[in-house]
Formats: structure tokens, sequence, C-alpha cells
């Protein structure tokens, strides 16, 4: 590495530190960013972990947010090699009986598939998807003119509510329930607490609003673009380089890490004030995932062949059997049936698999730091839905929550979204604090998924940390 002393030093390559350091670069300040992996990415990388010519994602797969993130899309990263693929349908949830839920782009097309509750999905749905990707922005302190403030006051209002109470004094069938409880079981919140019905508003506006696209060729290719991009910035990247202490970063005006408050307090936590460590310490972590990826020698012989439509299926059920399963996951338990979020990315992407082949990526939540194996408990889910499944498995992986740490340290205990997501961690995160990217030392910034807005690939932790960064460096 160079001996220069940079303007900033990102610690990790993910999509956040490579956001960072982009938002860095192209503000004119001098950028390298540190990975401890010889591959950068982070949690969107991909890799061939069960049969030559299947190309699996490592971490994420779907990426309604990616798409949708008002950052990413102020990039040229189509011009690095990032091709979007948005399958027919965002989302299917199949049940025992009857055909499966489609979640279709048109909020019309959806509700007149769940009968009872058509009206009441129109009114809930129209307006949050017309303004979903206005109030991103919103968040982020940009200001946009919303069209629909009313419909964005009243489903604010409703989104503080827990799932279950949303779902069940909202629609009347089980369909609809459900549909909806799939949404918000990836808050990995039990269905009873709060912010959990926020997740099932979002994620289903947008489905509607932007799709619930993928990468093609795996999300690999998302931080591939973003290097890419960073380097034309004159940005520099550095992978294999552990970073246990400060005194492992290169000589650096600012620093950023996109690490989890745990990693953070180890690196850095002799420079911060007592209250600060001590905060820190007190952050959640969320629950793990149990993740299994499958090479398949057809597809998935769904029994409702409009599953084959979509890029995500849901496999859980009702809203009873979901609040069940992630009840069980909150008390430290493993339910026989969990909740499995389920991607058939190779029916719309040929690069993904040899002719004639397919590849599954699926995963189901588990207790923090869970070794149990769900091999079986997934598999029969899929099969319950889809019977056949297991004849058509050529090979497969699996990764416990241990495996996942050890693949990516961020991922503590296997959480996915950097820390807990209750009402308090969403409001006070990492900590509770004016600047949340900040630390208490000067200089030192915090960039991950444990920093609003929190988990998924889209680049807004690192670009909000970064705006911090450069406020500093003024």
């Amino acid at each position: 590495m160079s001996r220069e002393i940079y303007d900033a030093v990102v610690v990790g390559a993910g999509p956040n530190g490579l956001s960072a350091a982009i938002e860095l670069a192209r503000n004119g300040r001098s950028v390298c960013v540190l990975e401890a992996e010889d591959q950068i990415g982070g949690g969107a990388r991909s890799g061939e972990l069960t049969l030559p010519g299947f190309v699996h994602d490592l971490g994420s797969a779907i990426h309604p947010l990616g798409f949708a993130s008002p950052f990413f899309r102020s990039l040229p990263l189509a011009e690095h090699g990032l091709e979007w693929v948005h399958p027919p349908a965002p989302l299917a949830h199949p049940f025992d009986d009857g055909p499966a839920v489609i979640l279709e782009r048109s909020v019309e097309e959806t509700a007149d598939a769940l009968g009872p509750d058509a009206k009441a999905y129109r009114r809930l749905m129209r307006g949050i998807s017309t303004d979903v990707e206005r109030i991103i922005t919103t968040l982020l302190g940009k200001p946009n003119l919303i069209r629909h403030p009313m419909a964005l006051s009243s489903s604010a209002l409703r989104a503080s509510r827990p799932a279950r109470a949303f779902a069940e004094s909202y629609f009347q069938s089980e369909k609809a329930k459900g549909l909806f409880a799939g949404n918000a079981a990836h808050s990995f919140l039990p269905m009873e607490e709060r912010p959990s019905a926020m997740f099932g508003l979002v994620l289903g506006a947008l489905g509607h609003a932007v799709g619930w696209p993928l990468p093609k060729g795996g999300s690999q290719k998302i931080a591939d673009a973003l290097a890419s991009y960073l380097r034309s910035l004159g940005g520099g990247i550095h992978t294999s380089v552990r970073v246990r202490s400060l005194d492992d970063v290169p000589r650096a005006r600012t620093v950023l890490f996109d690490v989890t408050p745990r990693q953070l307090l180890d690196i850095a936590g002799e420079h911060f004030t007592p209250s600060y460590s001590k905060a820190l310490r007190r952050y959640r972590y969320g629950p793990g995932v149990f993740k299994m990826d499958f090479a398949l020698d057809g597809k998935i012989p769904w029994r409702d062949e409009e599953c084959l439509r979509a890029g995500t299926v849901h496999l859980g059920g009702t809203l009873e059997e979901i609040s069940t399963g992630e009840a069980a996951v909150a008390r430290g338990d493993h339910p026989e049936r969990p909740f499995v979020l389920l991607a058939q990315q190779s029916l719309f992407d040929e690069t993904r698999a040899p002719d004639g082949k397919h590849a599954v990526w699926a995963y189901c939540h588990v207790p923090n730091g869970s070794t149990f194996d769900m091999t079986g408990r997934i598999e029969a889910q899929i099969e319950r839905f889809a019977p056949g499944f297991r004849d058509r498995i050529l090979a497969k992986n699996t990764m416990t929550t241990i495996d996942l740490e050890s693949w990516n340290a961020n991922l503590v205990g296997g959480d996915i979204n950097g820390g807990l997501m209750n009402l308090r961690q969403f409001v006070a995160r990492p900590v509770a604090r004016a600047n949340p990217y900040s630390t208490s030392a000067p200089g030192l910034y915090l960039c991950s998924s444990s920093t609003p807005p929190g988990g998924a690939v889209h680049g807004l932790c690192g670009f909000m940390a970064a705006r911090s960064a450069l406020r500093y460096l003024n």
C-alpha cells in the first residue's frame, strides 16, 4: 500500500463500505478500502457452492432496496457491469389448499386474487406504492413532494403496530393475512412485536413500485460494479488485509468502519469514551439464519405452477403458522415448520446454472448462534408445496450461523441484518446519538448496516456515513 496520507480509509469492502468510499472519492477525497477476505463484497458475494457451473449467492440474493436505492441510482453502475433482472412476479406465497397468492407488480391484479380483501388491499397499497421511492429519500433527510400525504401518514401509524395485530384487524382471508405475514417476517421479529408491520408494508409496496429484482450473474456483480466505479474515481481496494487495531490502518484523516459494534469495539474501543463504549456493548443482535443452496436437475415442481413466475417464494402458509414459527425462534427454539425464504434465480438468469439445471437459494430463521441442523425441516417445507422436490436435488450446501459468521465476521451469530431491528434499535441504531454514524472519537465513523437505515444491500448506510465524514474533512 502507498505511504501517502489518505483523506479516508474504509475498513470493509461490503456494499456499504464500497458506497462510503465512492461518495468520498466522487467528492474529490483520496480513499482506500481494506478488506480482510480475498474477495470483495461482504454479504454480496457469489460462488460455486455445490457443483461446477452452478452460481450461488453466498449471502444476499433478491434486492428490491438495491434497485430502489437513490444512492445506487445516482451511480453509473450499468456502465460497470450491473444488470438487473426482473422476474414476471416479485413474490409467490403458496398455501396447502387452493392456489398460491402472487404479489404482482400491479396492485390491482394482486388485489383481484384476494377475494373479500381486494378492496382493503387496494386502499392500503395504492398510496404507499406510488410514493415508496419518495418515502425512501425523505427518510434520508431529502424531502420530496408526497403525492398521497394522507396515505403516507395513515400507513406510518399502521406500520408502528405489530404485524399480527395489523393483519388480523385489516384483512379477513387467510391468504391476505399470510401474504402480509410473509413480508413482515423479513423483520426477524415475532409477529406480535413492533414495528414488524412496517416490513410487511414496505416490502409489499416495493414489489409493486419497483419489483424484487436480482443481479444478472449473481449478487457479486453489485460489489464488482461498485468496486469498478470506485477504481475509476481513483480509489484503491486492498484485499486480504485484516484490521485488528487502528495500528493496522494506513495514515488517514478519517477512518470509516463497515463492521458491527462488536468488531468496532475490538478494533478501536480504546479510543472511545466509556459511555459510548458501554452503549455499543448494549447493542443487541437478532436471530440468525440457517442457509441452504441446491443444485437441481430441473425446475422446482411446485403444486401451483404460478410459483414459477416469481423470483422469491415464501413458504410458511398461514399467519398463524408464521407467527408460531417466529415466536419459537425468539424464545430460542427451532420451529418444526420454519418460515422459509426461497429464491429461484436461475429461472430468469441463464448464467446461474447449466442448461436444463437450476440453482436454488433458501434460508430459515434460527436463534442467534444456533448450530442446529435445519436441513430436513427446510426440505420438508419445500416438499410440502412442491411434491417431488427432493428427487431433483443433485447436490446441496448448508451453512449454520457459525459457518456464516466464519465466512463474514459481520454476520454475528448468523444475524444478516447487522443487529436486531426492534423498535428501539430502529430508532436508535447503534446507539441513541444525534449523528448515528459518528463515534465518540473524532474522525472515526461507523458505516455498516448497524447504522440507519439498517440491513439489505442498498449502500445507504455507507453513503450517509460518508456525508458525515465529508463535513468533518471540510
